[in-house]
């Protein structure tokens, strides 16, 4: 008779683990199989998420043809037309930042995009009347009396969807806002978005940066103000005025530290600058008190000015 040299609590455990280590093969067999049918897909969403990522599952074989619009489509729409997941954060990335697609030979410029790809996605590119009407009044640069006359005849003009992107003999919705010709302005302060849009260049994107960013300021005192909005068309500011300005003010005398902070104007520096003076000298009557502080430049100093009370 052999003897053994384990106990009985030795053998089980041996087992234990070797069932163990043969339920990971069987694990990491099943997931290779799984990763072979499915790709992970990952998209950054557009502005107003705050960069939250998005992950998308979508099968290889499943790529199909149908009518999208690029300036609207979603990612699992663009995933299922055969876009590879870098190219569709490229056009993710490129609306974000104001970018349009105003007619359908613009989706060639996608970078990637083979020949051969775009000719079997251009019959179904559709472009909502929105962007084309855009691209018409900003893009062709008309004049007062030739937007006029373009947005009269566009009454009697529609999208032909068998010509790819050309307008045809038909009524089409006429509630579109109209774009404003040179001459004509919108007040920044107190437009909407709908107002905002009548802008030549500013679309669905800088319109509600604008309003975000205005609210962050407290308002607008200077058109030049717009410069700060990341990409923001220079030439759009042409159509804006300010009337008596009122921006909304905030007291650095009582305000934490993370409240300043909030504002555009003053960055983390500034802020724990304001807090350590008011901390070791009081209350700050002027903010040629904090000079002495290289954080606040005279050009710093006076950009703050209309925000801040003591």
């Amino acid at each position: 008779m052999v003897k053994s040299y384990f106990s009985k609590r030795d053998r089980q455990a041996i087992v234990a683990l070797t069932l163990t280590i043969l339920a990971g093969c069987c694990f990491l067999w099943v997931l290779g199989e799984y990763g072979k049918k499915h790709e992970l897909k990952e998209v950054v969403e557009e502005t107003g998420k705050e960069g939250k990522t998005q992950y998308y599952a979508s099968e290889q074989n499943s790529e199909e043809l149908f009518c999208f619009d690029p300036n609207t489509a979603d990612s699992t729409t663009l995933l299922k037309l055969g876009l590879r997941p870098w190219q569709v954060r490229n056009i993710y990335k490129y609306r974000s930042h104001g970018g349009i697609y105003r007619k359908p030979e613009d989706f060639a410029h996608l970078y990637g995009l083979s020949a051969h790809k775009y000719k079997q996605l251009l019959p179904y590119i559709r472009i909502a009347d929105e962007y084309r009407m855009t691209a018409a009044e900003y893009v062709g640069n008309l004049g007062k009396e030739e937007s006029q006359s373009y947005y009269k005849n566009r009454k009697t003009n529609a999208y032909d969807e068998s010509q790819h992107g050309q307008y045809d003999e038909k009524v089409i919705p006429s509630n579109y806002p109209r774009k404003i010709s040179t001459g004509e302005h919108v007040t920044l302060n107190t437009a909407d978005t709908t107002e905002l849009k009548r802008v030549p260049g500013i679309g669905s994107y800088y319109s509600k940066a604008i309003i975000r960013y205005g609210e962050r300021l407290g308002g607008y005192v200077s058109i030049d103000q717009l410069d700060e909005i990341e990409g923001f068309p220079t030439e759009a500011k042409q159509y804006f005025i300010i009337e008596n300005p009122s921006p909304r003010r905030i007291n650095v005398n009582t305000m934490s530290l993370s409240e300043l902070r909030r504002h555009p104007y003053i960055n983390y520096y500034q802020a724990k600058a304001i807090t350590d003076y008011r901390r070791i000298h009081g209350k700050i009557g002027s903010l040629n008190q904090l000079s002495t502080s290289p954080d606040f430049t005279e050009e710093a100093i006076k950009r703050m000015l209309p925000y801040v009370t003591f």
